[in-house]
């Protein structure tokens, strides 16, 4: 299919002995920031983007164990979790002070001090984990164990939680305590709670001020049918009416049944819509429309977790078979019809779904069109082991930079025509699956990733879409990209040494366009081994202003920014 068109803003990179090498600091920021500091901005932050960003993800990745070795994680997905804060504060019109601009305040904690402090104990990392290489005999041993012998339930930090943020999500108690003293400048006051989810049925909630982590949940806290392990780390949110959808996997040596359900935002209670039989499979996103709750079983299989002889999920999960074709259902969330339709579209794997809406096709059909980053292999998943990002062998260097085609991503376009629409029978095993088509894929030689939009069009269709790149040009990811996805042109914005995260779209208040409102990225200067929150205006990517941090933000994951005024943001 045709490529992008791409113009590049401001990339000044250079052939230098810092191209092509992964900055460790990136990598192994052991920087934390309990109590918040004021940080030094640069150029003029718009007072609409006043608020909270949060960010999660790994932090670190080593521990030194008292038996004097250095005991690493094999595994980037596998870092021990870290959140941080930055609180924008805008000038307050009453008040006499001289700063002009946006203040912006910073703090950081580790939510897995208690499985850190037992890694450097024992020298080991308690625990099956995504990815983390372990001892197969070791396995066994530690579960042979674990059936005879008592062990002692988890902490909030002793449990490794740290790849989206959702902001009061409904459903679930937490035992936060009443009172918590509150700084001056805190504008948080319409967030009750904060709570950190991965691709596991467990939440851990955090103080939404202090980032300390306070207690831990399950999915069957929200109804006890929820009994399946895995999870869909990005849950969707109804942007009119803050429900959450899910899906929920158990995984069973015969059959597998996948559990999608809704919280009610409204009332807290939770419905499971569809239960079905399906191929077990690692599934990190779903999608929502107006009407339904799509969720696609791409080629990522999970064989029978045998937990004698599996060490990590990522061993789980079978070679990658192009002959097998991904799964579409589509499972109605207005009534009760639970599963309506069943689709089958051409192997794929991805890990983030963009957004997901109807049309009504010109003969009167509802058609549901899907965006998503897409992989043609699973090998952009095992290259993110640390020895890889981290060596400095020709092989390793070869996959950071894209030479291997394999692990270059694109922003695809499935269309699933002719949605039913009106009652029919529970599709069944043995009905005849509907075709998806792939009708674009665009942007490999960008390589997208982390992909996010204006909050506002989720379930409607957008226009633009916002990501980071990974051209092969500098640490990590290099760039952050605006994908236009009518004139099919992407803008980039790029400098040396710079390796920005998910840039957060925050919408102008007063917008006239899809576009109008800024993003926030926490980038690394690999240059300096700093981080600084950089704001830029979406519609053309130049930097308004930027907000330094004194030490380096890791490389994380995912965030939600929450404006002083509004609704907080979901999981989108």
């Amino acid at each position: 299919m045709q490529e992008a068109k791409t113009n590049t803003l401001q990339d000044t990179t250079r052939e230098d002995h810092y191209n092509n090498w992964p900055n460790v600091r990136g990598f192994d920021a052991n920087y934390e920031q309990k109590a918040p500091v004021e940080l030094t901005v640069k150029g003029q932050i718009p007072a609409y983007a006043a608020g909270i960003l949060y960010r999660t993800g790994p932090g670190r990745y080593k521990v030194d164990a008292e038996n004097g070795e250095t005991l690493s994680l094999t595994h980037w997905f596998d870092g021990f979790s870290e959140t941080h804060r930055f609180q924008l504060v805008a000038p307050d019109e009453n008040e006499t002070h001289p700063h002009a601009s946006m203040r912006v305040f910073y703090n950081s904690r580790f939510s897995t001090d208690d499985m850190i402090e037992n890694a450097r104990q024992t020298g080991k990392v308690k625990g099956t984990g995504f990815g983390q290489k372990r001892d197969p005999c070791q396995t066994v041993y530690h579960k042979v164990q674990t059936d005879f012998e008592p062990v002692a339930p988890p902490t909030p930090s002793s449990v490794n939680v740290g790849v989206t943020l959702s902001i009061n999500m409904p459903g679930l108690a937490t035992d936060r305590p009443n009172c918590i003293s509150r700084s001056r400048w805190d504008t948080s006051a319409g967030i009750k709670t904060l709570t950190a989810k991965t691709d596991h049925n467990v939440y851990k909630h955090l103080d939404p001020e202090t980032l300390e982590p306070i207690s831990l949940s399950r999915q069957q806290d929200l109804h006890p049918g929820l009994t399946g392990t895995m999870t869909a780390s990005h849950a969707r949110s109804d942007p009119n009416t803050g429900d959450v959808f899910n899906y929920n996997l158990t995984v069973g040596s015969s059959t597998s049944t996948y559990r999608v359900f809704r919280v009610s935002a409204s009332t807290g209670a939770t419905s499971i819509l569809a239960s079905f039989p399906g191929t077990p499979a690692y599934l990190h996103s779903l999608f929502l429309t107006g009407d339904f709750v799509v969720l696609c079983v791409w080629n990522a299989h999970v064989a029978h977790r045998d937990y004698l002889a599996t060490t990590s999920l990522l061993d789980s999960i079978q070679p990658f078979d192009a002959s097998k074709p991904a799964t579409w259902y589509i499972v109605d969330r207005k009534s009760d019809r639970g599963l309506i339709a069943t689709y089958e579209s051409p192997a794929f794997f991805s890990f983030h779904a963009i957004n997901a809406w109807q049309e009504t096709t010109a003969d009167g059909k509802t058609d549901i069109v899907a965006d998503l980053i897409m992989f043609d292999s699973l090998d952009f998943i095992h290259s993110l082991y640390y020895n890889t990002l981290l060596s400095d062998s020709p092989a390793a260097k070869a996959v950071r930079t894209g030479r291997t085609d394999s692990t270059r991503s694109t922003i695809a376009r499935f269309r699933l025509p002719a949605v039913p629409t009106t009652s029919t029978p529970t599709p069944t095993s043995t009905s005849e699956p509907l075709t998806a088509t792939l009708e674009s894929s665009l942007c490999k030689s960008l390589s997208p990733e982390l992909p996010t939009l204006n909050p506002k069009y989720v379930t409607r269709k957008h226009r633009y879409v916002y990501t980071v790149s990974d051209r092969g040009e500098s640490t990590f990811f290099d760039g952050i990209m605006k994908f236009d996805t009518e004139t099919q042109e992407a803008l980039l914005w790029a400098h040396h040494a710079q390796s920005p995260g998910e840039p957060i779209f925050v919408a102008d208040p007063d917008a006239t366009s899809e576009d109008d409102g800024v993003l926030l990225s926490v980038v690394l200067d690999g240059l300096t081994g700093k981080s600084y929150l950089l704001c830029l205006y979406a519609r053309n990517l130049v930097e308004l202003g930027r907000a330094s941090v004194d030490g380096p933000v890791a490389f994380g994951f995912h965030g939600q920014h929450v404006p002083v005024r509004g609704t907080p943001t979901g999981d989108y």
